[in-house]
């Protein structure tokens, strides 16, 4: 889409501070990180929402999902992280894109708020 921020960033037209990038997804830091480690996963394909998704995107949720993983390892978040996808202005999301926030190194309170 042309308008969107996430779709910007992935077509390389914004900068991002990336830490994996393949021809499906990508992945870079959060510029306003709310843990020590926070960054952020998406499809670079625009789909709007969580609420849009469809089987038809299985094998890109888990190649989604394997990437985090692997991060997730070589930064040494050994202790744990979460994964956090928002949905909807009610579920918190900023940006009409797909995107999973990967938050670690620091302890995560429940319920989140």
């Amino acid at each position: 889409m042309d308008d969107c921020l996430f779709c910007k960033i992935a077509a390389g037209q914004i900068p991002a501070n990336k830490l994996f990038e393949d021809e499906q997804i990508l992945a870079f830091y959060d510029i306003d990180p709310q843990a020590p480690v926070h960054f952020l996963v998406i499809p670079k394909k625009h789909i709007p929402s969580a609420a849009c998704l469809t089987e038809q995107e299985g094998a890109l949720l888990a190649r989604i999902y394997a990437v985090i993983a692997r991060l997730c390892r070589e930064l040494g978040c050994e202790n744990g992280y979460r994964v956090v996808t928002n949905v909807g202005a009610d579920g918190g999301q900023s940006v009409p894109h797909l995107h999973f926030h990967v938050l670690a190194k620091r302890s995560l309170a429940w319920p989140p708020g």
